[in-house]
């Protein structure tokens, strides 16, 4: 298991350049890539990506809440140097900012 300062510095690279999550797209790329996902009732754990109809009624900050939620997961399923080598492969274009 990785130690929660990789995955803090992980959350902060995600937070540089007023970035707040990767575009849906790619967003949907990393949820799909996140091991032991399941049904829960009419929802998911982790929750899906804020995408969608979700894209346009969530605020910046519960987009970046979220995509911390899915890199707390990645790290307990031992996936958080996958999930970092893809987050960090993306162009900074890939990716949604504040106010943007």
């Amino acid at each position: 298991m990785q130690s929660n300062e990789n995955t803090e510095s992980l959350i902060q690279f995600c937070q540089e350049n007023q970035r707040v999550c990767p575009m849906p797209i790619y967003w949907n790329d990393l949820w799909g890539k996140l091991k032991n996902r399941k049904r829960v009732g009419n929802g998911w754990e982790p929750s899906a990506p804020l995408i969608l109809a979700g894209w346009w009624e969530a605020s910046d900050l519960s987009k970046r809440l979220r995509l911390i939620d899915h890199i707390k997961w990645a790290e307990k399923q031992g996936q958080l140097e996958e999930i970092s080598n893809f987050l960090k492969s993306l162009k900074e274009e890939e990716w949604y900012h504040f106010g943007g």
